[in-house]
Parts: structure tokens; C-alpha cells; sequence
């Protein structure tokens, strides 16, 4: 085993990527590796994710191998089950260092989910320069922890000074997929209105909650099939998995023969190319991928996160009438009501799709890759 005190003279070009649970998580992390890999072709890249979640199918699809560890999110409630988490937690940490001590990296980043925390903690305490990727506005306890010892900090939002070292921030903006950047072409609209077999006549309606389905979005599509029936649009849905069954015979209840029903879109590039308007929650990436798509967009902040971040996020956007942004509480009934309005106001879609346009940053996932590979080569402060 190398001494660590000595890595810098040592660069083997290994690297550790931690983190996931949702796309907008693992995402990200495929765009940093596939940036890194092209710089250094002969890179070996290890992710590390959580058992059972989303980047243990997703990491494979996109060619890199994964380690799965048993952690888990604690409960917000005092609940018994939390003991359980605690002890997932502590297997994860001996987990997450064997694992290191073998891959024996030149540097671990982390993106933010379950993995991140363990992978992060253990290189940073076993000499690994580390890297965190803050996706938010609004920093969450488990990274403001790591920064301490991380050697750098990459964020996407103006003002993190006030949860980060200054000196360890670098503005790089968030990771999007190569194919996102692509969705302004008329081509690839073409190619999305015959992919979901759409009429490019008609003006369409994307509404998605996320990889795993956004409840109150569904909710307040369901309780308007009929006004979203007899409307003149055509709407590309995304349920998620859990809610797909009962979305697609509240559908076939309704005659709703405009609405195309998906449990997840594997081409969003597509999606967004054929989107006139997009109904979404407010996770980070999904802002980013709105911003680099120029998408104006009805933002729904999802109550089940940590610090409220994606409230943060939303106004972000409203401050720059890049966005409109509806409560939880309210959405049901005004979310579909507020899209068609929209709809109909072609200047004001007009005026935010340039807003939310002028806020996108330019290869992010090199601008990551660039630091990592300097933290490399640096090593540890």
C-alpha cells in the first residue's frame, strides 16, 4: 500500500464517484465520469451507491462498474427504525473503506445521496483528496459536515459562501447528459414528435415528477383529465413506476386520447425538444436541464427533502421570472388550471424561456472533471 502522504508522486488515474438514489444524482455523476474519461482515456472510475437504488441499475447501462453499500436515509420522526439506519451506517463505513483500500483512488467525489456521506468521510479521514458536487442552493447537513475536510466544493447557485469554506468554492454549475444539450435543435423536435408519436401541430404539455414519480403531480393531472382532454394541447406524462398503473386507467376512464403515458422517459432529450411547457418538481438537475433545454416551466418543490431545499431552488428562478412556482398544498387543484393559462400567453412562455435560458453554465461536467484532476495531482491540503 502507498503511503499517503506521498500520493501526489503516485497518480495512478483511479477515482471513486459516490453517491445516487435518484437520477438526479446519478445523472450528474455519469456526466463528470464520461468527462473525466475524456480527458484521461485510460481512467479506471469505481462508483459507489446505495444497495437497491437507482444507480445500481443505471451506472452498468452507462458502462462503469459499482459497488452497492446497505446504507440509508434516516427518518425524520423518532422512529425505531432509525436504530436500523444507524447500523446500516456503521457497516457502510467499514464497507465504504475497504473499498478504498483496495480501489485505492487518487481522489473521491461525491454527488450528493445515501453513498456520498460513508465514501466521503472514510477517504477524507483515510487521506484521499475529496471533491463534493452541491447541486442546491441550499447545502444539506451530510456536505456542509464534509467540507471541512473536502478539498474542493463545485456549486451551481451564487451566495454557498454561507454554508462553505469561500476558498474551496468553485462555481461550475450542475452536470447535465450530453444529449440535454441538444434539445434546442429543430431536428431533434422532429425526431421527439415521431419518437412519441405526437402531433407537431399541437402545442404539448411535458409534465414529469422524476425518475420515482411525484405524487401531488399526479394527483392534480388525475382530477383534470377531462378540462386536459378537451383542451386542444397534447400532453407527454411521466408518472414514475408506482403511480403508472392507476395513471394509465384514469386515462382510459377519461377517453383522454391526447395524453401519452410513460412510467419513465429513457430519451429526455426528446421529451424537452417537443415540450412547449414542463410541469416538474424543482430538484437541482431538473433546473439545470430546463435551463440548458430553454424551457419555461411550472416548478412544484417537493415537501419530502432535506432543509426544504427545493423551495430554495424555485425561487431562485422566480426571482428571475424564470420560472412559476406552486406550493405543494395548492398544486392539485391550480396546476393543470395555471399550464393551460400559460399556455395561451406565447409572449410570457417567450420572456421565461429566454430567462431560464441566460441561466444555464456551459459544460459543467468538464469544469468538474478539471478540478478533480487537480485535486488529483495536488493531493490532500
Amino acid at each position: 500500500m502507498l503511503k499517503m502522504k506521498n500520493r501526489s508522486q503516485y497518480i495512478r488515474n483511479r477515482i471513486i464517484i459516490s453517491g445516487g438514489g435518484t437520477g438526479g444524482h446519478v445523472f450528474p455523476a455519469i456526466a463528470i465520469a464520461d468527462a473525466l474519461k475524456e480527458r484521461i482515456p485510460d481512467i479506471d472510475i469505481l462508483f459507489v451507491g446505495a444497495q437497491d437504488r437507482f444507480e445500481m441499475e443505471k451506472v452498468p447501462e452507462a458502462g462503469y462498474r459499482i459497488e452497492g453499500l446497505p446504507v440509508a436515509g434516516f427518518r425524520r420522526k423518532l422512529s425505531p427504525g432509525n436504530i436500523i439506519v444507524i447500523i446500516k451506517l456503521l457497516r457502510s463505513l467499514r464497507m465504504a473503506r475497504k473499498i478504498i483500500r483496495e480501489f485505492d483512488p487518487d481522489a473521491a467525489v461525491g454527488v450528493g445521496g445515501y453513498a456520498s456521506g460513508p465514501v466521503l468521510r472514510s477517504a477524507a479521514a483515510m487521506g484521499i483528496p475529496t471533491l463534493i458536487q452541491e447541486q442546491n442552493s441550499f447545502a444539506g447537513i451530510t456536505n456542509k459536515l464534509l467540507a471541512k475536510k473536502a478539498d474542493c466544493i463545485c456549486v451551481a447557485f451564487e451566495g454557498m459562501e454561507k454554508f462553505f469554506p469561500r476558498e474551496k468554492i468553485v462555481m461550475t454549475g450542475n452536470p447535465v447528459r450530453k444529449e440535454i444539450m441538444k434539445t434546442r435543435s429543430e431536428e431533434l423536435r422532429r425526431e421527439g414528435y415521431s419518437f412519441f408519436g405526437l402531433n407537431e401541430k399541437l402545442k404539448t404539455l411535458l409534465i414529469m415528477g422524476g425518475s420515482l414519480g411525484a405524487r401531488t403531480i399526479n394527483i392534480g393531472v388525475m382530477k383534470n383529465l377531462n378540462r386536459l382532454r378537451d383542451s386542444g394541447i397534447q400532453v407527454l406524462w411521466q408518472s414514475g413506476k408506482y403511480y403508472h398503473e392507476g395513471a394509465r386507467n384514469a386515462i382510459e376512464k377519461s377517453g383522454a386520447g391526447n395524453i401519452i403515458l410513460k412510467d419513465f422517459i429513457t430519451r429526455m432529450e426528446l421529451a424537452y425538444a417537443v415540450a412547449d411547457l414542463v410541469i416538474s418538481r424543482a430538484g437541482a438537475i431538473t433546473i439545470s436541464e430546463l435551463s440548458h433545454a430553454g424551457k419555461p416551466a411550472i416548478l412544484v418543490p417537493s415537501p419530502n427533502v432535506a432543509e426544504d431545499h427545493q423551495n430554495k431552488n424555485a425561487i431562485a428562478l422566480v426571482k428571475k421570472s424564470a420560472a412559476i412556482c406552486l406550493s405543494d398544498n395548492e398544486a392539485v387543484g391550480k396546476i393543470i388550471p395555471w399550464a393551460l393559462e400559460l399556455l395561451k400567453d406565447g409572449e410570457r412562455m417567450k420572456r421565461m424561456a429566454e430567462n431560464i435560458l441566460s441561466m444555464k453554465v456551459e459544460d459543467s461536467a468538464g469544469r468538474i472533471a478539471e478540478e478533480v484532476i487537480r485535486i488529483m495531482k495536488v493531493g490532500p491540503k
